[in-house]
């Protein structure tokens, strides 16, 4: 059976940091680079998607001690341990779907998000994006590192396998249940320029995984 999204995570919560570091290729050298291309003016102000536990602002944090971070996730166990982590920065965050929580207007100097994308369409992603982009005040800008489809039919094939298990095992379609469906790059490019995003780039890649930059 597949697992709810917020169920998988909790389950996991132990023990995440030493899987993603240890078990997904390019984790040691991504998370660093993430970090890198974030705001370093001080008090920059930071949205991130899918939070979890923070990895992404460990390094962040080492850059730029005095930035605002609000970070979102639908895991309270996932946020719980990012407080912890960081008990001395200033960070929000918020327990909901960053498809229904408002991020505001012209507020964040950026955002993030890391490992936490690849479960959703582009028909989905397009409104979370318009969202996202008219939250960044001008000249602000996204990064997105996520694992990323190969190729239009390993795109297919993931996404025909969750509806067909889906289906299987009749789960109701408006619960969030963890399996990847990752998008190809272009998917995923054409996705952020549909939400208004001026530019797309991809800046490096790891393996299945690679960096973009949107720019508003």
């Amino acid at each position: 059976m597949l697992e709810k999204m917020d169920d998988f995570f909790t389950a996991r919560v132990n023990g995440y940091d030493e899987h993603m570091k240890s078990n997904i290729e390019g984790a040691d050298s991504f998370y660093k680079y993430t970090a890198s291309l974030l705001p370093k003016e001080k008090n920059a102000n930071v949205l991130d998607l899918g939070c979890g536990t923070g990895l992404e602002l460990e390094e962040f944090f080492s850059i730029n001690p005095s930035a605002k971070v609000t970070g979102i996730d639908l895991t309270k166990a996932m946020l719980d341990s990012l407080k912890t982590k960081f008990p001395d920065k200033d960070i929000t965050t918020i327990c909901g779907s960053y498809f229904e929580v408002p991020f505001g207007v012209d507020i964040f100097d950026a955002a993030v998000s890391v490992e936490s994308l690849h479960h959703f369409t582009k028909e989905e992603k397009v409104p979370l994006y318009t969202k996202l982009r008219n939250s960044l005040k001008p000249n602000g800008y996204f990064i997105l590192t996520d694992y990323f489809a190969d190729n239009n039919e390993q795109e297919a094939y993931f996404r025909q396998e969750l509806l067909k298990i889906r289906k299987e095992q009749k789960l109701a379609d408006d619960v969030f249940y963890h399996y990847d469906t990752p998008l190809t790059v272009e998917h995923e490019k054409e996705a952020l320029l549909a939400a208004g995003f001026t530019q797309v780039e991809e800046l490096c890649s790891w393996e299945a995984t690679h960096t973009l930059r949107a720019i508003k």
